[in-house]
């Protein structure tokens, strides 16, 4: 009891595995692959019920697209390569994907980690960072505002 709820981002290539991905596979997935020291540690440090971004990188798209929760903590076996992973489970898409350049011209979150660090693939986010990303993407399917599919008239 007492444990504050965390937020992270978690960046994927689209053709590697996207949220369609995620979504497709029971909404369950171990996260994985995961090379960088500093990306593990972010990963180590994630505990249950902890949110992340999904968001979609590379040359194409650069955008937050969904949120996942974090249903089992760091482990490691036999064929991740020592690597380690958390498993995640898919919460809901974005109600409106949030682009990284729309995301830097918000002036309370100018001191993002994904600004300062973008090449790591796991970054932890503030809590006001959080909900002005959320604010930005007009919240997520299953974030106890209306649903999602009757909020389609964008």
């Amino acid at each position: 009891m007492g444990k504050t709820k965390r937020y992270w981002l978690l960046k994927t290539e689209p053709s590697e595995w996207s949220w369609s991905d995620q979504e497709a596979n029971g909404g369950i997935s171990k996260w994985d692959g995961v090379k960088n020291k500093q990306a593990q540690k972010n990963l180590k440090s994630m505990t249950l019920g902890d949110l992340c971004f999904f968001y979609h990188s590379g040359t194409k798209s650069r955008c937050v697209v969904g949120v996942v929760e974090v249903t089992r903590e760091w482990y490691s076996d036999d064929d991740d390569n020592g690597e380690g992973a958390v498993d995640v489970k898919a919460v809901g898409e974005m109600r409106r994907f949030v682009d990284l350049k729309e995301m830097k011209g918000e002036e309370g979150i100018k001191g993002f980690v994904l600004f300062r660090q973008p090449r790591l693939s796991v970054v932890p986010v503030e809590e006001d960072a959080w909900t002005r990303i959320c604010k930005l993407g007009d919240g997520f399917c299953g974030d106890g505002k209306e649903d999602c599919e009757s909020s389609d008239d964008s």
